[in-house]
């Protein structure tokens, strides 16, 4: 019996494509194994990907991740609308990757592959810069006998062995080796890069890289705690493996899907990154950077909001504590709430629930009754939209929901310039971003 035909499409990010557009649709169904299926409900659950069976064909709806992922004879492959040479640029700047040569400096290679193409690509070349500067090294203890002393003689040792013949001496030494954690992360990182790019030059360096480092340092199995675990041994000596981490945690979360509520992570067959995360990152960098006399906390708790009441709270909850991405805060007085959404709210349509959201933002301060997000837009007429709060009752102002518009690509063009100007003009749109027009 012949297989199927692999059935491949490609779209952008918050786009759909079905029987009716795409005539590659047309007959191609899911597939129904129960792998498949346990796939397709977690996809469609957290909302990375929906995947619709409609009598005809299949329709695809993608959201704010980009990536590949195949199901069965089903190949879709999800493309940024940034483009890559702005992407990468971006993708620098929000994590604080070093300006390297790319694998052939040739970036229009990454337009029609996998968005991990772009991220291994850095990961290379963050890797070879490693290599090249020498890995680190640490002091490890070690207790043996030798027949040439190193380090100091163990007395203890000695004198407890008064009495057996011995061509060796307990010694107490410590031998500087390669084999250190960032370094195993590394290692783990550069063999998973050549598992998952879909250019094979690109796998090919990733496992070239990786076994110039195998003979000196063990193998590890990359989770959510070894990166933690990697990250908290980063010292001022080290600082230069953070990109790499960095670009290794991206990898690895994009390849499993963790519901709310559940501790169990389903493997993805592909990869799938979502863009909120980098367009938070990039927010955070240049708001933390451009910002003049204030401060920012990511991810700031609202504690005391919300608590469930003591005696009507039978399974024991822990209260709901919203946390919106960025609090700014002014000689220690929060003076703004901002959300990150990658979303362009100009051309598409707010979600309720992210009106919720902000609503709850908004009224949790009672000296500043405003709350904000800020969304990516291409349009450059695209400006700021205020939405009234009010009681529906008395009528009386309860707050301010704002919806601000960020072009990237003026963003991207500020951070390329290191001219007073440019700063001049960063400082102007953070306090924009922050406040709001005609602050």
């Amino acid at each position: 019996m012949m297989s199927k035909d692999v059935v491949s499409i490609s779209l952008s990010e918050w786009e759909t494509q079905s029987p009716a557009i795409s005539t590659d649709l047309v007959g191609s169904f899911l597939d129904s194994s129960p792998s498949s299926q346990r796939v397709v409900d977690a996809l469609n659950r957290s909302r990375m990907l929906r995947l619709t069976e409609l009598k005809n064909g299949t329709e695809v709806s993608s959201f704010s991740h980009v990536g590949r992922v195949r199901i069965g004879d089903l190949n879709i492959t999800i493309l940024p609308k940034l483009k890559t040479a702005s992407l990468l640029r971006l993708l620098r700047y929000a994590y604080g990757f070093r300006r390297l040569e790319l694998f052939n400096d040739s970036t229009h290679l990454f337009d029609q592959c996998g968005f991990e193409d772009l991220l291994i690509s850095q990961l290379n070349a963050e890797g070879q810069e490693l290599i090249s500067r020498g890995l680190q090294k640490t002091y490890l203890r070690q207790d043996e006998r030798l027949a040439s002393p190193r380090g100091r003689i163990n007395i203890d040792r000695l004198a407890l062995d008064i009495g057996t013949a011995t061509a060796t001496l307990p010694c107490q030494h410590f031998p500087r080796i390669e084999d250190t954690l960032l370094n195993r992360v590394l290692l783990a990182g550069l063999r998973l890069a050549g598992s998952i790019a879909s250019l094979l030059d690109l796998r090919r360096e990733s496992r070239r890289l990786a076994s110039l480092m195998e003979e000196q340092v063990s193998r590890i199995n990359l989770d959510a705690t070894v990166l933690n675990q990697a990250v908290t041994r980063l010292t001022r000596l080290s600082t230069s493996y953070t990109p790499a981490l960095s670009i290794i945690r991206l990898l690895v979360e994009s390849q499993g899907i963790v519901l709310e509520g559940h501790t169990l992570k389903t493997t993805l067959p592909g990869f799938l990154f979502d863009m909120n995360l980098f367009f938070q990152a990039l927010l955070s960098r240049f708001l933390k950077e451009n910002l003049v006399d204030h401060t920012i906390q990511d991810e700031h708790g609202l504690k005391g909001m919300m608590r469930y009441n003591p005696k009507y709270n039978p399974q024991s909850k822990q209260s709901p504590t919203p946390r919106p991405d960025y609090a700014i805060m002014r000689q220690g007085k929060l003076v703004s709430l901002l959300d990150a959404k990658y979303r362009d709210l100009w051309e598409k349509s707010l979600p309720r629930e992210m009106l919720y959201q902000l609503v709850v933002y908004a009224i949790s301060n009672r000296q500043q009754l405003q709350s904000s997000i800020l969304y990516p837009t291409e349009n450059l007429h695209a400006k700021e939209a205020r939405i009234n709060v009010s009681d529906p009752v008395y009528g009386k102002h309860l707050g301010q929901v704002c919806l601000r518009p960020v072009n990237l690509t003026q963003i991207e063009e500020l951070v390329s310039s290191s001219t007073a100007v440019a700063r001049r003009e960063r400082e102007k749109l953070a306090k924009r971003l922050a406040f709001g027009a005609g602050t």
